[in-house]
């Protein structure tokens, strides 16, 4: 994670390490950023973050306290289904011009690559924000919207999915 939400710099959460005993607890101070590190992994899988922090992505996303050089970007490497993949996302980016002054605006970016044991290697499968998109949503078997629902569940909505009756949360978990 570099450059998003509260972090400046270049911060690595290794989920791996903190499941090892097969419960881990994301806890702190308000502001300490647990949300931010929640909605860096759903950004890195779907491209966008859960609720109302959807909006204006690039600017959202970015974090006040990253250097104006620093470009914003995730990245995320997860094994799903035996494949080892690695989503890299980098949202649309106002940036200072390298010649004379001002700023210029990068376009969003995207990569998603396996690794190949056999060759011991990354393999590139795709720059298309939509083919990735569609990859990893048939490859978790969830849209963003399940995700954020099901799995993330954003902050105050908890109390809503309680209350929902149960045709709408199957139709949510559907």
């Amino acid at each position: 994670i570099t450059a998003f939400g509260p972090f400046g710099g270049t911060q690595s959460v290794d989920f791996d390490a903190l499941s090892a005993a097969g419960l881990f607890l994301l806890h702190g101070p308000t502001g300490a950023g647990k949300t931010s590190v929640l909605d860096a992994v759903c950004f890195a899988l779907y491209g966008s973050v859960p609720g109302a922090r959807q909006s204006a992505q690039g600017a959202i996303l970015r974090s006040d306290h990253a250097a104006a050089g620093t470009r914003t970007q995730v990245t995320l490497d997860v094994t799903v289904a035996g494949r080892r993949l690695e989503i890299t996302r980098l949202p649309p980016w106002e940036r200072p011009k390298k010649r004379g002054t001002g700023t210029t605006v990068d376009k969003a970016q995207t990569w998603l690559r396996e690794y190949d044991a056999t060759a011991g290697a990354w393999k590139d499968l795709s720059r298309s924000h939509q083919e990735i998109g569609e990859e990893i949503t048939q490859l978790l078997g969830m849209s963003r919207e399940q995700f954020c629902q099901v799995v993330l569940l954003p902050q105050g909505e908890f109390a809503r999915f309680l209350r929902a009756d149960a045709e709408a949360r199957g139709k949510l978990l559907g």
